[in-house]
């Protein structure tokens, strides 16, 4: 039980400093121009506008993540909902960027890959905390070992 509690909290803080670093790239164009391979990329005002937005939305999610650390069982969904819509989501736009050519297929690779080792470890993580309560039925003990 602790060690499903410990799965939970470590994914919570890789998801909200992987969330944090991303956040960063997308405040500075030139970081994340350098971590996708964009040479003489000058982005105008609207690119700045979107991932202004975007980093707030990121940044935000970070917060849910820390916040969900704070009662790992009880906010477990949210891993879920980190891989589905976000991570998806982050997915389909870098697999759009590809097919319109903004972005070179070997640059975003190793975003697919980190994408699909957070789903895994999130929704893994998930599955073994609800298997552990379905057999783990004394609400006030579940209480008392997840603070």
């Amino acid at each position: 039980m602790r060690r499903t509690i410990l799965l939970l909290r470590v994914s919570y803080w890789i998801g909200a400093v992987t969330d944090a670093l991303a956040a960063i790239a997308m405040l500075f164009p030139s970081l994340g121009s350098m971590v996708y391979g964009l040479s003489n990329f000058t982005p105008g005002a609207d690119y700045r506008y979107a991932m202004g937005s975007a980093a707030s939305l990121m940044l935000g999610w970070t917060a849910l993540l820390v916040w969900a650390d704070r009662a790992p069982l009880e906010r477990r969904f949210v891993l879920v909902l980190t891989v589905f819509p976000v991570i998806a989501g982050l997915a389909a736009s870098e697999i759009a960027a590809i097919r319109a050519e903004f972005l070179p297929f070997a640059s975003v690779v190793p975003t697919f890959v980190l994408q699909l080792a957070l789903s895994a470890l999130f929704l893994g993580s998930y599955v073994r905390a609800g298997r552990m309560l379905a057999t783990w039925p004394d609400r006030t003990e579940r209480q008392a070992i997840s603070t």
